[in-house]
């Protein structure tokens, strides 16, 4: 049964069921000892009515009473000759004890009183089935009203229930109505305080869920508008290449075309890392489907990102390095060397929790990436991974133009570009970075580097401040 209405309904029906049943008893029983007591007084009470009455009609000249009685009268002498009796009853002893006394006549238990006084003994007797039988109907025109209370008693119960459970189902009707378009707080006035939580946990995920829907219709907008630009020009370049007569002209237009599709490509995949990479919202209540942390090195981590961007940096005549602790060189990737992985000098794992380990190898990347494509040709960029007293600590240094103070907060922006016609970037590098970043509950800062350029770094909280 999943009703809550229908089991408080239940229930209640069961309980004063119960309740009517306990009572009905309790009252029936205790009527039938009341009435007991009652009958043993009124035998009493006729006895001594009887005691100072003048009975001295002889039994054969007796009349018999005129209608039929329950009791039943005997008066004997001192000398033990009957005096009076009100009716023959067969079996009927004569012997007398005074008092009350219960004897067995006939089949039948009967209950006698006897009364001495003067030179004469009164007994008054009554059979118990006459007893039980009135006593039976006394104890049930007590229990009748109780009974006839039931129906009534459970009818209340049951607009009680409904009563109650009307602003559950007001809540429920207004859920019901809402619209994905327009997620409405629900009105919480009025309600019970057994209520007034879950509705307030409830606009609580509404204004999550409409905060995720403007971002996530925010992020729609921009990667259309960022597309149609990158598609438009691969339009225009594969008709250049279909107008293209001569093959030096083929040529050319057939490496812009290729260059276009990367730049498409690039930008896809960056879209979807950064769609992947947005922070989730542990106050959601939903950590319990959130990925499992996993205790991964860092720097094994940076050094395959290093690798992987050696071929770009030899394009460039970039000396890209990669160093372990407080400035210390463990690897110089020269860009003129073949790109073959260089000894590991590690002098230890540099220990993070991921929820995400691909997700930390994109930051990584997309920051040894940045530094490559925006630093200067012919230039270094110098990666640094090092474990420190509050975590670890990613920096990686270039030295090109880096970013002036008063940009370098707007430059994690998504879609955002330093120089608007620049046709090389997305202007998702950071913005991924920061997504990535949050996940992993790490802090990015933008300074300037040592050997002329950006310096960013990122630093990672410990092992037991995550777990």
């Amino acid at each position: 049964m999943h009703s809550i209405q229908a089991r408080v309904l239940w229930s209640s029906f069961a309980l004063v069921s119960l309740t009517a049943l306990i009572l009905g008893a309790v009252t029936y029983f205790g009527v039938l000892r009341e009435t007991e007591t009652l009958f043993d007084y009124q035998l009493k009470q006729m006895a001594l009515s009887l005691r100072d009455q003048s009975v001295g009609v002889p039994l054969e000249q007796a009349l018999p009473p005129p209608e039929p009685t329950d009791f039943v009268v005997n008066v004997w002498s001192s000398d033990g000759q009957a005096v009076y009796r009100s009716r023959h009853v067969p079996g009927m002893p004569s012997a007398v004890s005074l008092g009350f006394s219960t004897v067995q006549i006939a089949g039948d238990q009967w209950r006698m009183f006897s009364l001495g006084f003067g030179n004469r003994v009164i007994r008054v007797a009554q059979p118990m089935s006459v007893r039980r039988q009135l006593a039976a109907e006394a104890a049930l025109r007590s229990v009748m009203p109780l009974l006839a209370l039931a129906p009534l008693l459970a009818l209340a119960v049951w607009w009680l229930v409904g009563f109650s459970l009307w602003p559950l189902r007001r809540v429920a009707n207004e859920v019901k109505g809402l619209q994905a378009q327009a997620l409405a707080p629900i009105d919480a006035r009025g309600l019970p305080s057994e209520i007034e939580p879950l509705v307030g946990s409830l606009n609580a995920l509404l204004d999550r869920l409409r905060g995720a829907f403007d971002k996530q219709q925010a992020f729609v907008a921009d990667a259309a508008h960022e597309l149609r630009s990158p598609l438009t020009a691969l339009k225009l370049q594969l008709e250049v290449l279909q107008r293209a007569a001569e093959p030096d002209a083929q040529r050319a237009a057939t490496e812009r075309l290729a260059a276009g599709i990367e730049r498409a490509r690039r930008l896809v995949e960056q879209l979807l890392t950064l769609a992947r990479s947005e922070p989730r919202d542990d106050a959601a209540g939903m950590r319990s489907s959130a990925p499992i942390p996993v205790c991964i090195d860092l720097a094994e981590t940076v050094r395959d990102a290093v690798v992987d961007t050696v071929a770009l940096a030899a394009d460039r005549d970039i000396e890209l390095s990669l160093e372990r602790g407080a400035e210390r060189p463990a690897a110089t990737y020269d860009g003129k060397a073949t790109g073959a992985e260089p000894p590991d000098r590690n002098r230890g794992p540099v220990h993070v929790e991921s929820p995400d380990p691909q997700a930390l190898s994109a930051l990584v990347r997309n920051l040894v990436d940045n530094a490559v494509r925006y630093g200067r040709d012919g230039g270094r960029v110098v990666v640094r991974v090092e474990a420190t007293g509050q975590g670890a600590l990613l920096t990686v240094d270039d030295d090109g133009q880096g970013i002036p103070v008063e940009e370098r907060e707007r430059v994690f922006d998504r879609f955002y570009r330093r120089h608007p016609g620049e046709t090389t970037g997305s202007g998702l590098g950071l913005a991924i970075v920061r997504a990535i970043a949050e996940r992993h509950r790490a802090t990015i800062v933008l300074g300037d580097a040592p050997i002329g350029g950006l310096r960013v770094q990122v630093r990672f909280p410990s092992v037991a401040e995550t777990a």
